[in-house]
C-alpha cells in the first residue's frame, strides 16, 4: 500500500492519521541506498525510534547508523510500525524515516525526508487534527529535538 493510503489508517485515540497538505508527492519517496529483495513482504527486526539521535540532522545521523550496522527505516516501514504499535509515537518523541527519499529528475535527491509525529493542531493541520498522527517532512539538514532517526537492525524474507 502506498504511504498516502496507510497514513489515514493510523490512530491516536479517535484521531485518524493524515499526510500534510504540502506533501502531495509522498508516494514518490522510495528507498534510497537500501536494496530490498524482490518479495513484497519481509520482516523488519530490531526497530529503534532513534531517540539518541534526536537533535541530529539526517545527514549527520546516516553515517552513525551505518557504523552501528543499522539501516535507516523506510517510510512504509515506519507507518507499519505505528499501525502495529501506535504508542511508539509519543508527544515529544517521534521519528524521521530517512531511508526514503525522493529522487528528482536528473538524479538529485529532494531536500526533504519523511517523518511521523503528533500534530499540534496548528496552521494548515487544523484544530480538529490536534493529537492526530501526522506524516510530514523535515529538511535533510535540519535538527529537531523531538524527532529521532528511526532504524532497523535487519530485514529478512524479502
Amino acid at each position: 500500500m502506498p504511504a498516502s493510503a496507510l497514513a489515514p489508517l493510523l490512530r491516536r485515540g479517535e484521531k485518524p492519521g493524515f499526510v500534510v497538505e504540502d506533501m502531495t508527492d509522498v508516494d514518490r519517496f522510495t528507498p534510497a541506498g537500501i536494496t530490498l529483495g524482490g518479495d513484497p513482504l519481509y520482516l523488519v527486526e530490531g526497530l529503534e525510534r532513534g531517540d539518541d539521535l534526536s537533535n541530529w540532522t539526517p545527514e549527520e545521523a546516516l553515517p552513525v547508523l551505518t557504523s552501528r550496522g543499522r539501516s535507516p527505516l523506510l517510510l512504509t516501514e515506519g507507518l507499519h510500525w505505528v499501525l502495529q504499535q501506535p504508542e511508539i509515537l509519543e508527544r515529544g518523541s517521534c521519528f524521521m524515516t530517512i531511508g526514503s527519499r525522493l529522487t528528482k529528475p536528473g538524479g538529485r535527491l529532494d531536500a526533504r525526508t519523511p517523518a511521523l509525529w503528533i500534530s499540534n493542531g496548528t496552521g494548515r493541520d487544523g484544530k480538529d487534527r490536534k493529537d492526530a498522527p501526522k506524516l510530514g517532512w523535515c529538511w535533510w539538514g535540519n535538527r529537531h529535538t523531538w524527532l529521532g532517526i528511526a532504524s532497523a537492525a535487519r530485514r529478512s524474507g524479502g
